[in-house]
């Protein structure tokens, strides 16, 4: 009978046979979720016996993942700024650069009462985490996206972290009403021509999550020129964009009459988020 060791030690080299970075990792996620323990529990565990009724689900899950399926779906969750949030196939993955974005985005002098729109929320992990952080200082969250999937995964995120939410089923700023202090995007930004340079856990996400006509500024284009009109004064509008498009985009904010317009670079050194304020 092998142990929980064993098995990792198993488990890993079959990743690692299939390509799958962070093969020791993974595997120790899956006997995680298998055995119903955190992975420090896993280590306390590492000479005991597993058992086939233990095996024969695992191996399920090794096979899924080799076959190049996220941990992220397989476990069911992802890890967001420190809190876990529900996480499959109806939205994007969420990257650490969306947690860079978070972090700088909340370095901002915002003031009280707070009035929050995430556009094309996804799971809805930029709004909730920035309504949790601001906590009394957010008076209102608000999520939109087109895919009804997607909205009704990121309302069981704010149920999950007991933040009420008020979530739009639309197409960018088409059903948005009034005015907010924030509004935060991370809008689909990947040219078309780039599908084939993806790995084969991206192809997981959907295709409309993820591309944004061939130079991946369709959206932006469409949603940047009206974004005046929905900003209260001083307001900021925050976006995480690919790391080519500096330039048109902060030239879009800029034509929108927002100023001032600032590009920000990720941990990696690319730029990737563009800053902008109304008047």
């Amino acid at each position: 009978m092998k142990t929980v060791l064993e098995c990792l030690e198993r488990g890993a080299s079959y990743l690692r046979e299939r390509g799958v970075e962070g093969s020791r990792r993974n595997m120790e996620w899956l006997l995680a979720q298998q055995l119903s323990c955190s992975r420090i529990e896993l280590y306390a565990s590492f000479d005991r016996p597993m058992t086939e009724q233990e095996l024969a689900p695992l191996r399920g899950l090794l096979k899924r993942r080799g076959e190049g399926e996220p941990l992220q779906h397989i476990l069911g969750t992802v890890e967001f700024a420190g809190r876990e949030f529900l996480c499959d196939k109806r939205a994007l993955i969420p990257r650490p650069e969306t947690e860079e974005m978070v972090e700088l985005t909340l370095q901002l002098d915002l003031n009280d009462q707070l009035q929050v729109l995430d556009v094309g929320t996804g799971s809805g992990v930029i709004g909730i985490t920035i309504g949790l952080s601001l906590g009394e200082r957010c008076a209102d969250t608000v999520l939109t996206d087109i895919s009804s999937a997607a909205l009704a995964l990121a309302k069981e995120n704010a149920d999950r972290h007991a933040l009420p939410v008020n979530c739009i089923e639309t197409d960018l700023l088409e059903g948005v009403v009034g005015t907010y202090h924030l509004i935060l995007a991370n809008l689909p930004y990947i040219p078309e021509g780039d599908k084939e340079t993806l790995s084969q856990e991206v192809a997981h996400d959907p295709a409309t999550a993820l591309f944004g006509g061939q130079d991946g500024l369709d959206l932006l284009r469409r949603f940047i020129p009206s974004i005046r009109g929905h900003l209260k004064p001083c307001g900021w509008l925050v976006l995480e964009i690919g790391s080519t498009q500096g330039p048109e985009v902060v030239a879009l904010a800029q034509s929108a009459g927002l100023d001032p317009v600032r590009l920000q670079h990720d941990l990696s050194g690319k730029p990737r988020f563009v800053f902008a304020q109304a008047p």
